[in-house]
């Protein structure tokens, strides 16, 4: 029976056995870590410095960006190491710190989203009452909640999995360290139980926030549908339909990664539905958030023309957001 103390790593799964797809590899990952970097790092710089931005939906698109970068910067680093010096092994420290922080940054997501679902419920279907429901000190009582629930489940579930004996192997079947794939190398029946009774009460939040979400986003279309005007209409959606695409990638991914048929499931259809929720959601987040947010847009706009503005005039000079 092996445990933590005779197994010191874990193999991960290998994109490419060829030298030359590993080095492509390796650069894909860090175009895709660059531009998710930019274009959160953007995001961030244009909420805290644009006043106009310094609304609910402004600060929780800050705390959704910085969970996409935590949530690049745990799987992406180790996945470009492995490939540019052809290795594929973790450590066992490394990976239940790899393990913690992606179901944080997960768990995170999941939560922030819910709370932005009910943002634009009561933004469109209570307008009277969105500065007190929504002010400053609920938002940041709502996020500081999201990120502590957050953080009590990533680290429930790190502690448990990684308290289980382990004797099916190191071989994970993965390109990163996540709860599943290390549940298959555990044999112990009531240690197994218990993380999937942990698994199966994680699923019930989620089912109860996708529950959430549809009894708001039906509220927000009969409330959207009664408003006189097309431009009314037309602007109303336009709030929405960026947080709907985002909710709608997350769940849809995490559900069939982890609720799709075993008679269609294969390691290549498995390491691109990973890829999905764990590298594109968060690189694409950015671009479908500001997609249709005309003042998140004109913020990114005045930020670059600014930045463009003080490396012409002044190299040396800060970027700064005119007003």
């Amino acid at each position: 029976m092996s445990n933590s103390s005779s197994m010191p790593q874990f193999l991960l799964l290998a994109f490419a056995d060829r030298r030359e797809l590993q080095l492509l590899h390796f650069w894909l990952f860090l175009a895709i870590s660059l531009a998710a970097l930019l274009a959160n790092g953007l995001i961030l710089t244009a909420v805290a410095c644009d006043h106009h931005l310094h609304t609910p939906m402004g600060f929780f698109l800050l705390n959704l960006s910085l969970r996409d970068l935590g949530c690049i910067c745990t799987t992406v680093p180790k996945a470009m190491h492995n490939s540019l010096w052809d290795t594929g092994t973790i450590p066992y420290t490394g990976c239940a710190a790899q393990l913690f922080f992606f179901a944080f940054f997960i768990s995170a997501e999941f939560y922030l989203l819910t709370i932005m679902c009910y943002d634009r419920y009561v933004a469109i279907c209570k307008p009277l009452h969105y500065g007190t429901l929504l002010g400053s000190r609920a938002c940041a009582h709502m996020a500081a909640a999201a990120w502590a629930t957050a953080f009590l489940s990533a680290l429930l579930h790190t502690a448990n999995t990684f308290s289980l004996p382990l004797c099916q192997g190191n071989a994970l079947g993965q390109f990163f360290c996540e709860i599943p794939h290390i549940l298959k190398l555990s044999c112990s029946h009531s240690g197994y139980l218990r993380e999937i009774g942990l698994i199966v009460f994680s699923a019930c939040l989620i089912f109860g926030g996708f529950v959430f979400f549809v009894f708001s986003y039906v509220q927000i279309f009969r409330a959207v549908l009664r408003i006189p005007s097309q431009q009314g209409r037309h602007k109303a959606f336009s709030t929405c339909l960026p947080h709907l695409v985002v909710v709608s990638l997350f769940i849809s991914t995490l559900f069939f990664a982890h609720l799709k048929p075993p008679s269609i499931s294969s390691p290549s259809l498995d390491l691109i539905v990973s890829l999905m929720y764990s590298v594109v959601s968060p690189t694409l987040n950015p671009l479908i958030c500001s997609l249709r947010n005309q003042e998140l847009k004109d913020a990114l706009r005045k930020l670059i023309t600014g930045c463009f503005s003080e490396a012409i005039n002044s190299p040396s000079s800060a970027c700064y957001v005119p007003h």
